[in-house]
């Protein structure tokens, strides 16, 4: 502000002492500084000059140390950086009021033309505005303290886990000048509990934490200057984001507007960029509330994205103990890419040497020999019984709508034969239903009259004499979601005439303007299940590699499965085991009559999402391990559709998250689905460990080859394409080669 106009009067206003600080170093971005740069040069300048640099990332875990390079962090003391910042606002005239307890921002507002409240996560101005700002805020579950060591670390950002008698504790350490370094202790609340450090003074607390983490510390002590704290000094982090960021003429900064986490580093970034867009519109605008629209409007998406990185990293570490029993190689691998700011192939440009290394380790684990060429985690093969998968690419169910009385047609024919050329491993039918009135559609295709067994036998030979793709069969009942119109007309409305009757598991109709399914009886259930076990056999006769139970989406037996359409009082309602039960009759029968040697999966809806009242992705977790209780195979983790109540937060890979927790906590393999759509994203969920098979629809609609596309602009030459498409290989494989050149990145 004084840079802009000399003639501003600047006033701060300080509790803590000028050389106060209670954290250690600060970490910045080189586009933060260079954005400091152009606006005030001579701070970034000062700034650059007590830079500590560092360009690794080493991960200390199960006695092995896994360094990664290219990551390119600099970090500052704090203290440095407050005397820098406080010698700069000096030289420019600005009142620096230190040890002085600020009154309220309603009495600075009536003083000043502006007031801008920059007073962390704990603002009082926020509070004092709370109906105005609308804060949201999320304490969350693990708790840390902010120490400091004179011990070094090597120039690299250190992360250190340590398996103790009461539970896993880490350390996010790294140096910010020649002498200290930054080290934050954190754990899960269950952990802290059991080491009793609420109970500890601070002086215990750091005698504990030298204990657990002695073998890194050289000899050197850990250090604490929250000198104004008595306690232990422990903290849980509160996510805070504001609906609003001004309020008259008082206006948010920092931690008091929104905040990211110490995980990602990006709290001083994000208020030293506030700054300048603000002190930018104040000068550009007319007055302050066009000033503070446009500084919001600005620096909300950059917060909202850095938060979401930040929330990506956070939980990462909430739930870092379904990890633990991964490899170093793929511990590391999923912490550097915890954030999705590191994708797969950013991580090759930053450290190609280390990534080829990894990816090495990923297939030898999945059999393949050392002698093999390295390639991309999508193009090595998966084991499922007996069925071996060229690679883990699926064509994810998609309706299509075109069947004539349940029957497959040629269109089906090409549909299915066009993505199984295409280059996937396992090509799905849509859902295949049981029965004329499990139907979803007249357009869905069966699996319950002689001629769909033969339309269907036709597809499959056609697939596996033309290309090397497995196919699976999705059978399911549509429910209360039954008897509506196709896909491109009314999506999940009533036909406009001849409607056939539904059944459920209770009385509920999918909406006002659907029919009221009958509640099943017994009797139907036995029917159901024994059209499920038919249409099994069906597929079995008809050469399908592989059966799926479509238990997810609201349809029959998902339900059963949610409390949003399940009140049943009798064994079939009520909890989870209940609501569980008649899925999993017909999941065994099914099992049952399915060959031994070909696999089975289970589509399941992991969030219902409507919180606590309907599934929740803990119950899910509970659902797949009854599943792989069941002798199924694999969990296609999929969610929602189960209400039209559901309120979904959707993303980039937004159902993900939910494959992760379930394959590492229930310790079933599964497959993600959800809004993926770039090599990219399939190769770091894999590479991660949040999948075993990744399922992509979209994306094959719009490009059955997209899985050879996608091997050639990555330089791929181990995926077979058809013999008479070699010419058309040979030249995407030329032009990829030559965009590589052209950009450099040979």
């Amino acid at each position: 502000m004084k840079l802009r106009d000399p003639a501003h009067e600047v006033v701060v206003i300080e509790r803590n002492k000028p050389d106060d600080t209670f954290g250690w170093g600060v970490v910045l971005s080189d586009e933060t500084l260079d954005n400091l740069a152009e606006n005030d040069g001579k701070s970034a300048e000062a700034i650059r000059a007590n830079f500590s640099y560092w360009d690794d990332v080493a991960v200390q875990y199960r006695g092995e140390k896994t360094i990664s390079t290219g990551h390119g962090f600099c970090g500052i003391g704090r203290k440095k950086l407050l005397i820098l910042l406080q010698e700069r606002a000096r030289e420019l005239g600005v009142e620096l009021r230190f040890e002085t307890e600020a009154e309220s921002a309603a009495h600075y507002a009536k003083e000043f033309d502006l007031v801008v409240a920059s007073d962390g996560l704990n603002s009082k101005t926020r509070t004092e505005f709370a109906e105005h700002f609308q804060p949201d805020i999320d304490t969350r579950k693990c708790k840390f303290v902010w120490l400091g060591t004179h011990q070094k670390f090597d120039d690299a950002f250190t992360f250190i886990f340590e398996e103790t008698d009461k539970g896993w504790v880490w350390a996010h350490a790294y140096q910010f000048d020649d002498e200290t370094a930054t080290f934050i202790v954190e754990c899960t609340q269950e952990t802290w509990d059991a080491y009793g450090f609420g109970e500890m003074s601070k002086e215990e607390s750091i005698a504990t934490c030298e204990d657990i983490f002695k073998d890194h510390l050289g000899g050197h002590e850990l250090i604490s200057n929250a000198h104004h704290i008595r306690g232990s000094a422990w903290l849980s982090f509160p996510r805070v984001l504001c609906k609003s960021w001004s309020y008259e003429n008082i206006v948010l900064m920092g931690d008091a507007a929104a905040t990211a986490h110490f995980s990602i580093g990006s709290g001083t970034k994000l208020a030293l960029e506030s700054a300048i867009a603000l002190a930018n519109y104040l000068h550009s605008e007319g007055d302050l509330k066009s000033a503070f629209g446009k500084y919001e409007d600005e620096r909300r998406l950059e917060v909202l994205r850095l938060q979401s990185a930040a929330r990506n990293s956070m939980e990462w570490f909430e739930e870092i103990e379904r990890y633990f029993d991964f490899d170093p190689t793929q511990f590391t691998y999923s912490l550097l890419t915890r954030s999705q700011r590191i994708s797969h192939e950013n991580l090759r440009l930053r450290d190609a040497k280390w990534l080829e290394g990894a990816e090495k380790w990923f297939q030898t684990q999945a059999g393949l020999p050392e002698s093999a060429t390295v390639r991309h985690p999508m193009f090595v093969p998966y084991q499922l019984r007996d069925m071996s998968l060229k690679n883990r690419i699926v064509v994810s169910p998609m309706a299509q709508y075109k069947a004539v009385d349940g029957c497959p047609t040629d269109w089906h024919l090409v549909h299915y034969a066009e993505r199984a050329k295409g280059g996937a491993g396992l090509v799905y039918t849509e859902m295949t239903c049981v029965s004329p009135e499990g139907r979803i559609t007249p357009g869905c295709p069966g699996a319950y009259d002689a001629s769909h067994e033969k339309a269907w036998a036709r597809i499959t030979d056609f697939i596996h004499s033309e290309s090397e793709a497995k196919v699976c069969m999705q059978i399911g009942h549509s429910g209360r979601k039954g008897s509506t119109q196709l896909g491109w007309e009314e999506m999940d409305a009533p036909l406009k005439d001849d409607n056939w009757p539904l059944m459920s598991a209770s009385a509920i109709a999918w909406s006002d303007r659907n029919a009221v399914p009958k509640a099943m009886t017994r009797e139907d259930m036995d029917m159901v299940r024994d059209q499920f076990v038919a249409s099994a056999q069906m597929a079995d006769r008809a050469g399908f590699d592989m059966i799926e139970v479509h238990a997810a989406h609201g349809y029959l037996l998902s339900s059963f499965i949610s409390p949003v359409s399940n009140v049943r009082d009798d064994e079939y309602g009520g909890s989870l085991e209940n609501r569980m039960r008649y899925p999993l009759e017909v999941i065994n029968a099914v099992r049952a009559a399915w060959p031994k040697n070909k696999p089975m999966s289970v589509r399941i809806s992991a969030n219902d999402w409507v919180g606590d009242a309907g599934i929740t992705p803990e119950e899910a977790v509970e659902i797949a391990r009854m599943l792989k209780a069941n002798d199924v195979d694999i969990c296609d983790v999929s969610a929602g559709q189960t209400t039209t109540d559901a309120k979904p937060v959707y993303g980039r890979m937004f159902q993900t998250p939910f494959s992760d927790r379930i394959r590492n906590e229930a310790g079933i393999p599964t497959m993600a689905v959800g809004n993926i759509y770039e090599a990219d994203h399939v190769n770091s969920i894999l590479m991660a460990g949040r999948a075993d098979l990744v399922c992509l629809a979209r994306p094959h609609l719009a490009n059955p080859y997209w899985t050879l596309h996608q091997a050639a602009s990555l330089g791929n030459r181990t995926e077979n394409w058809p013999a008479p498409y070699y010419a058309g290989r040979d030249q995407m494989c030329r032009l990829a080669e030559r965009a590589e050149t052209m950009t450099g990145k040979v």
